[in-house]
């Protein structure tokens, strides 16, 4: 299939010149210091619009028209698959959308100095895939609009046999405003001044490493979303439990100055292994408990998840006992 380029710089025309293939389905994104060159399929450039200009600040955005290709062995849920490779230290990679899609990471190494280096501000399931064989790493600045090094607003999984490495300096490592799920592929985490992980509905490790070093909090956060639990469903469909689970894979974390791992639902570590036990972890307060002690005078009482009183002048997950009656409530 012959490929339609968007030229960025006076690099994306040497690219272009090499006549490299293009595969359908696919938008290519080679970074080279303060340039980056964008190569879009034909059969999907209807589809993807560069917003972004000539810098490697790379702006993406798919349409929300798109419903998907035909799906193939290799693609069988007809989606977009993002390739981004080579080295930048004032970059990142913004992407807007309302499909399915995957970012594959192909030797990545990439520094946005201003925020967050991926910027996944799409709101379905986005799959980040590393490379077998490659290492690639991200850098991000300090921004406060933004909770990651890698930002997604919509489910996140990480596959592939390659390894990701993340080093913050604003705020958490890694953000997913609803589900995370790991398979295969290594993560490290490293000087995270918040969270190294952070994420909503529900974490799952299936297989693979995740290492989280040096973070001013928790190694690992699951909150709940809503303000009250669907608990486990099957094969976590649409599920909102607050829950974390490993089933396999590695877990390890150093330095990090809160939990290991930190849940609004149920800790589940069934398989696997782990370089810290179970006075590492912290989950939900035991609301049993509670529902058996009587508030005094029947006033409200609000607590935090450990259990103790506070005012709930943040926003968060508080436990409210107004008599006999203990609930969740979700301050925004």
């Amino acid at each position: 299939m012959k490929k339609t380029l968007l030229l960025l710089s006076v690099f994306a025309t040497m690219f272009a010149a090499k006549g490299n293939a293009q595969d359908d389905n696919t938008v290519e994104i080679l970074y080279s210091g303060t340039s980056a060159s964008v190569s879009i399929a034909a059969n999907i450039a209807p589809y993807v619009t560069v917003e972004s200009g000539e810098s490697a600040h790379v702006k993406l955005k798919q349409s929300d028209s798109f419903a998907g290709i035909d799906p193939t062995t290799d693609n069988p849920d007809g989606e977009i698959f993002y390739v981004l490779s080579g080295v930048s230290d004032d970059g990142e990679f913004y992407l807007e959308g309302a499909y399915k899609c995957t970012v594959e990471l192909n030797g990545l190494n990439i520094t946005n100095p201003s925020g967050p280096a991926l910027n996944l501000q799409n709101g379905k399931r986005v799959a980040v895939s590393a490379k077998k064989g490659k290492t690639n790493t991200l850098t991000d600045g300090a921004n406060e609009d933004y909770n990651g090094c890698l930002h997604c607003k919509g489910h996140l999984k990480f596959k592939g046999k390659g390894t990701l490495n993340v080093w913050a300096s604003s705020r958490h490592g890694v953000y997913s405003k609803e589900y995370l799920e790991v398979k295969n592929l290594s993560l490290n985490i490293y000087n995270a001044p918040k969270d190294g992980i952070h994420c909503k509905n529900y974490m799952l490790v299936e297989s693979g490493t995740v290492t989280v070093t040096s973070c001013g909090d928790d190694a690992m956060q699951v909150e709940l979303d809503g303000t009250e639990s669907t608990g486990p469903t099957a094969g976590h469909e649409d599920e909102d439990s607050g829950n974390f689970y490993q089933e396999g894979g590695t877990l390890e974390v150093y330095g990090c100055s809160g939990k290991a791992i930190k849940a609004d639902g149920d800790i589940s570590l069934t398989g696997g292994s782990r370089n810290f036990t179970d006075a590492d972890t912290e989950q939900h307060a035991d609301i049993d408990a509670l529902k058996a002690a009587s508030a005094e005078g029947g006033e409200r009482i609000v607590l935090d998840l450990e259990g103790r009183r506070t005012a709930a002048r943040k926003s968060g997950l508080y436990i409210v006992k107004e008599g006999k009656e203990v609930r969740k409530v979700l301050i925004p």
